[in-house]
C-alpha cells in the first residue's frame, strides 16, 4: 500500500512538472506611467525588466537617466472565444519630461508577450 502511494505521488509531481514546462511563457509584467497629461500602460518581458533592475522604481530610473525609453503599449482587448486579454498594442516612446510616476499594475485578465 505504501508503495502505491508513493508512485501515485511520484506520477502527480512528474505530471505537474510536465504541465507547467508545456504551458506558454506568459507574463510580461505591467506597469501604469503616470504622465502630465494621461496615463498608459505597458508591458516588460523578464529580460526588459532586469535590465531596468527589475521593479518599477528602476524603469523610472531608467527613464529619467536616459530621457526616453521605447517600450511596448498594451490595452484589453476580446480573444476570439470572448475571453479578456492583455495584449501588446503599438510600440510608445516614453519622454522623461512628461512622466510623472511609474506603478505596478495589477489587473485579473491574461497577459500577452510582445515580441
Amino acid at each position: 500500500m505504501t508503495n502505491l502511494i508513493a508512485r501515485l505521488a511520484a506520477a502527480s509531481l512528474i505530471s505537474g512538472a510536465l504541465m507547467l514546462a508545456a504551458q506558454p511563457a506568459f507574463a510580461d509584467t505591467l506597469f501604469k506611467i503616470v504622465t502630465v497629461k494621461d496615463e498608459i500602460i505597458v508591458g516588460l518581458n523578464d529580460t526588459e525588466l532586469s535590465d531596468f533592475g527589475g521593479d518599477a522604481g528602476g524603469i523610472a530610473k531608467a527613464i529619467a537617466s536616459k530621457g526616453s525609453l521605447t517600450l511596448w503599449q498594451y490595452a484589453v482587448r476580446q480573444a476570439k472565444d470572448g475571453e479578456r486579454q492583455m495584449a501588446p498594442l503599438q510600440k510608445v516612446g516614453v519622454l522623461a519630461a512628461s512622466s510623472l510616476r511609474v506603478e505596478p499594475y495589477k489587473q485579473p485578465f491574461k497577459v500577452l508577450p510582445h515580441e
